[in-house]
């Protein structure tokens, strides 16, 4: 049986944080699971990763035109505050929105999506 990855421990805390009812720490795991994703996925194409922290990895991607409309809306559903939750676009399930993101850096073998 093989540990689990950091991305996925990652998603599991979430998971945990959001059945606890704890909204906030979801959000903040799923963000993370996004970053170490984007990280995993520079080390498997071999190129250096971007610079800054979590919700810098999540602008870019939802600036980047080379990713799918649907990932970069997630992108900028995660990365949305909680305080503009009404006036600007907002995921009320962060997991959905980390898992899209994860799975098509997981997918994509590329190095199209990032460069």
């Amino acid at each position: 049986m093989t540990s689990p990855s950091p991305v996925e421990q990652e998603l599991h805390a979430a998971e945990l944080a959001w059945a606890g009812g704890n909204e906030g720490k979801a959000r903040v795991c799923a963000r993370r699971a996004v970053a170490l994703a984007v990280a995993s996925w520079w080390a498997r194409v071999g190129k250096a990763a971007w610079p800054g922290d979590v919700m810098e990895q999540l602008r870019r991607i939802q600036q980047h035109a080379a990713f799918p409309v649907a990932v970069r809306e997630a992108a900028e559903r995660l990365s949305t505050a909680v305080t503009k939750r009404h006036t600007a676009p907002f995921t009320v399930d962060p997991l959905t929105d980390a898992r899209l993101i994860v799975g098509h850096l997981a997918a994509d073998s590329s190095d199209t999506c990032l460069s």
